[in-house]
């Protein structure tokens, strides 16, 4: 009978398998999807997935000064290339994940209308943007308003907000009647509209670049990145009006 229990202390002194926690910074845009997705990675393989959503320069500077990463997805290249030229992601990892467009959105159900009747459109209203020098939506979108001639009309009338997300809120509300957002957001918002999308060459291409920081202390960090290509998350990106890079 000793056997037995001999078995079963030494059973029961064996480690267990203990889930990882996996720490992400994202960028704003990516909550809807990135939280779904991190949703059902936690279903299927028991990971606790931790994400931190702001702009892509506030989480840039935080892994910059040592805060605890493991991943970062930027709305970027800019940002990353600042995070990458600082040593602070493993460079071997980064790889360009998600493309978006940049559109003009209004409160409610407005009509379409040519991005070239927003001075017309806007009035004496504010206009929601995220930070034009700092946030990567908000530099799209001041880089496209200057290259379609807009941007000295408009400038005044600019409503700044920390990031994209806020921005969107700020139309949602009613606070701003027009804003300019990502395409993504305005399919993530229920209480605005598409009044017009910005064509691409008057922008830079917007592009996510996603790598694992060099403090990641976790190997499901690089396992979790490369499942953000394949299905399931890539159904749930697309479904979300973003474009998966292969």
């Amino acid at each position: 009978m000793r056997l037995p229990l001999v078995a079963a202390a030494l059973i029961a002194l064996a480690p267990t398998a203990q889930a990882d926690e996996i720490t992400i910074f994202a960028a704003a845009s990516l909550k809807t999807a990135l939280d779904e997705i991190a949703a059902d990675w936690q279903g299927k393989h028991g990971d606790q997935v931790v994400i931190s959503y702001a702009g892509s320069s506030q989480l840039a500077k935080q892994i910059q000064q040592g805060a605890p990463a493991d991943l970062f997805i930027s709305a970027s290249t800019g940002w990353m290339d600042a995070v990458q030229d600082s040593g602070s992601i493993d460079p071997a990892t980064r790889r360009d994940l998600l493309g978006n467009t940049l559109v003009l959105v209004g409160t409610g159900k407005p009509a379409e209308a040519p991005i070239a009747d927003l001075p017309k459109l806007l009035g004496d209203a504010k206009l929601a943007m995220a930070l034009v020098d700092s946030v990567p939506a908000g530099q799209y979108g001041k880089e496209a308003l200057t290259s379609l001639k807009l941007w000295d009309k408009v400038e005044p009338q600019v409503a700044q907000a920390d990031n994209v997300r806020a921005a969107l809120k700020l139309v949602a509300t009613g606070e701003a009647p027009l804003g300019i957002v990502y395409g993504s957001d305005a399919v993530a918002e229920p209480g605005v509209s598409v009044v017009a999308t910005f064509p691409q060459d008057s922008h830079k291409p917007i592009t996510y670049p996603a790598a694992v920081t060099k403090t990641a202390d976790t190997p499901q960090a690089a396992v979790f990145l490369d499942s953000l290509s394949q299905e399931p998350a890539k159904s749930i990106f697309e479904m979300q009006g973003f474009t998966v890079k292969q």
